[in-house]
């Protein structure tokens, strides 16, 4: 027993040596909220490569520094957080649309005219001009024609969607290029609108949209590969570190990452309809890594509440007739959930209106009951008019909430003309979902809506329209704190992909994602959040982005 003292002491010198061989190459010191429960707070952390070391006080940062460490210190205000994580985007047609014309903010007709006629200038005779995001409630509700546009783009053909992605306008030209004349019939799940004589404005929602789509040119590989990366620089400016891509461009993704070009991690989805290929995908090379994940499958049961084509169990307030419709219908969806399902992959299903959430409830409900127990997360995307009645079967069935909370702004100018107020209450229930346990997970649903985390949580936390009508917030007692926000886009994102294990807090081992904001959003006036700007931007220990 007399040699122990020495013993322990040779351990230490040949700890503290190991240690010094292996110092951090990076310490970063400031206010850290950690995302994780057992320590929320830290003042420092040490990264190496791509990961964490250790998140905790100044002074245990004295043993990771090195001659080659380098420092960087936050302590001006600043907060540091986990990389924000947006569980809903449509990745490359975001970065598409970057480069096409801008009607989101569009607020008459004329000034919507005046911008596609403008843009139509800039590019060559016989491009097609797609995306725009326009948003008819801006000048009063009124649907946009044909006939708008069609003197200001002779020369195009015009395919722009509204910024919710559910309906479209299509000029002359379009309609010619696609064979679509007034005779065309109506298709199941969709609706072509038309003048009272039966001639075709050029509004075509859900799947109606498909004939016109069939007729647009696909993008090539080198415009996927530069709107990929122009998503990329773009996420990145706002702390976005990972995304969850709904479907599509699977080999944009492969290309990029082939090349070592991500910078962005993704979680690339595909439609239910191909779930044996990605079942056949994941057993010839696996679910990927940590750059880029398979798994997901999205469909639809629902359109949207802006273009009146959501599920709702009664009419809608200013069309007594109409309570919206079904996209595929409940038998499809069973089968196709069922046996995707049973392949162990994960089903994410854009709902909303409160018929659609219900519908997919019972189904989720029953397929789990059928295929047997297992951690499925199943996930509602948008989950937003649910039925007073349904909202604690998300976490009894264990049903992810995946929300955009940029919705709640934007829809809350209109949406009580359309569902009223007595609905509107059971609308974008953040509260309501957290307080019955459920795993609350936030994104944007980009190109939709702005793929700004901090408007988000400015969204989450104070429910103030858009329009500046509701200083209280809209709906107010669905308002959530800054920190439960902060862990729908850090934390439970990451779960919400399988991903927990290895990013969403910062704590030792996880990836070294992490974002720096120039205030501390957790104290500051909520109003003043979504003004809060991003300085630093940190995926894998590498800075994407620096203000």
């Amino acid at each position: 027993m007399k040699y122990f003292p020495v013993f322990v002491s040779l351990v230490v010198v040949l700890v503290s040596c190991a240690v010094k061989e292996q110092p951090a190459d990076w310490i970063v010191v400031g206010k850290i909220w950690t995302a994780n429960p057992d320590q929320p707070w830290a003042e420092a952390m040490a990264l190496r490569g791509d990961s964490i070391l250790e998140a905790g006080t100044q002074a245990d940062m004295k043993k990771w520094r090195g001659e080659e460490t380098k420092e960087s210190n936050y302590e001006k205000g600043e907060l540091i957080v986990p990389g924000f994580i947006d569980t809903h985007v449509h990745f490359v047609e975001g970065g598409l649309a970057l480069s096409s014309v801008k009607l989101r903010d569009a607020n008459s007709p004329e000034e919507f005219i005046k911008r596609i006629g403008a843009y139509a200038q800039t590019i060559a005779k016989g491009t097609w001009i797609t995306s725009g995001d326009w948003d008819h409630e801006n000048w009063g509700g009124v649907l946009p024609t044909r006939d708008w546009i069609d003197s200001v783009t002779r020369d195009h053909p015009v395919w722009i969607n509204r910024l919710d992605g559910h309906m479209s306008l299509a000029n002359s030209a379009a309609l010619k290029l696609a064979g679509i004349t007034d005779a065309v019939k109506e298709i199941p799940g969709g609706t072509i609108v038309r003048e009272k004589n039966g001639r075709i404005t050029g509004i075509f929602k859900d799947n109606a949209a498909g004939l016109i789509n069939r007729a647009v040119p696909k993008p090539t590989d080198e415009q996927e590969d530069a709107a990929l990366d122009a998503a990329m620089s773009y996420v990145a400016e706002r702390g976005v570190t990972s995304v969850h891509n709904m479907s599509d461009f699977q080999d944009t993704f492969e290309r990029a990452h082939e090349k070592g070009k991500l910078k962005t991690r993704i979680y690339a989805g595909m439609t239910l309809l191909e779930w044996k290929v990605l079942d056949n995908k994941i057993k010839e090379v696996g679910r990927g890594d940590e750059w880029l994940r398979r798994g997901g499958l999205k469909e639809y049961v629902d359109g949207s509440l802006g273009s009146r084509t959501a599920a709702f169990f009664k009419p809608f307030e200013d069309s007594p007739s109409d309570s919206g419709f079904f996209v595929n219908q409940p038998d499809y969806l069973y089968r196709q959930i069922k046996s995707a399902d049973s392949a162990g992959l994960q089903v994410m299903v854009h709902a909303i209106g409160d018929r659609a959430n219900h519908t997919l409830l019972d189904i989720f409900e029953r397929v789990g009951n059928e295929n047997g127990q297992r951690d499925r997360r199943f996930r509602i995307e948008h989950a937003q008019h649910v039925h007073p009645d349904d909202i604690a079967r998300f976490a009894s069935l264990n049903v992810i909430p995946s929300m955009q909370p940029y919705h709640v702004i934007d829809d809350g100018r209109w949406a009580e003309k359309l569902i009223g107020h007595e609905r509107a209450k059971t609308t974008y229930v953040f509260r309501a979902f957290l307080d019955s346990n459920a795993i609350l997970v936030f994104g944007s649903d980009w190109y939709v809506a702005p793929p700004t985390p901090l408007m988000g949580i400015y969204a989450a936390v104070t429910r103030r329209t858009l329009d500046n009508k509701n200083d209280s917030g809209w709906i107010p007692e669905q308002k959530i704190t800054v920190e439960e926000a902060l862990r729908a886009y850090t934390i439970n994102a990451a779960y919400a992909s399988f991903e927990e294990g290895i990013k969403g807090s910062l704590v030792p081992g996880k990836l070294a994602d992490f974002v720096v904001l120039e205030k501390d959003i957790t104290t500051i006036p909520a109003p003043e959040i979504k003004d809060v700007a991003v300085l630093m931007t940190v995926v894998g220990g590498t800075a994407v982005y620096t203000k």
